[in-house]
């Protein structure tokens, strides 16, 4: 068996771009396989299912790694708790690349008549929904303020990403990185 010309770590991340620049319906197999640095035929052999494999292992990925990088980190007591928000929002600024890189989740929630995208979006979101909002009980709040705090998380990221991109301006999304530090631990 020849080796793989590239590891499935950089294959994903390369397929997660051309994703996130051209949607699912935007991207084509010649697009990701060019993108990957291989042939449509290797491309294939990875994913015998097609466009619609790759997009469901790209989000499985997305999924894990917000499993990983918000999740856990969230959820890890053994770090001080305004230290783990501090470390999420870094692992954020580095999965948007400082706000230079449009969202994976809103790229493909785009109408794609693909039923299981939408589950394992709406499984994405809700699992960053609920590690934000049991990180905001743990430090004090109650389960509807948490509830609230954890949805606008989420509003600020997504909502700041569009903007970002819209006005080519990355301090935005570094403000608004900042704002939810402050969300969670109001300055005075």
């Amino acid at each position: 068996m020849r080796p793989q010309k590239i590891d499935d770590t950089a294959l994903l991340g390369r397929l997660i771009d051309v994703f996130r620049s051209k949607g699912y319906e935007g991207s084509s197999l010649n697009d990701l396989a060019t993108s990957a640095g291989l042939k449509k035929a290797s491309l294939y052999h990875r994913f015998p299912g097609g466009k619609e494999e790759i997009v469901t292992t790209v989000l499985e990925y997305t999924t894990t790694w917000g499993k990983t990088h918000v999740e856990d980190t969230l959820a890890n007591q053994a770090i001080p708790a305004r230290q783990r928000l501090e470390k999420v929002i870094d692992h954020i600024d580095v999965l948007y690349a400082q706000g230079t890189k449009t969202c994976i989740l809103r790229a493909l929630s785009m109408d794609t008549g693909i039923t299981s995208l939408d589950s394992l979006i709406q499984v994405t979101m809700n699992n960053w929904i609920q590690a934000f909002k049991t990180f905001a009980q743990e430090i004090g709040f109650s389960s509807e303020i948490a509830h609230q705090k954890a949805l606008q998380t989420l509003i600020n990221i997504q909502g700041s990403l569009i903007i970002t991109k819209g006005l080519n301006d990355t301090t935005i999304f570094k403000n608004t990185l900042e704002t939810i530090q402050n969300l969670y631990y109001p300055t005075t």
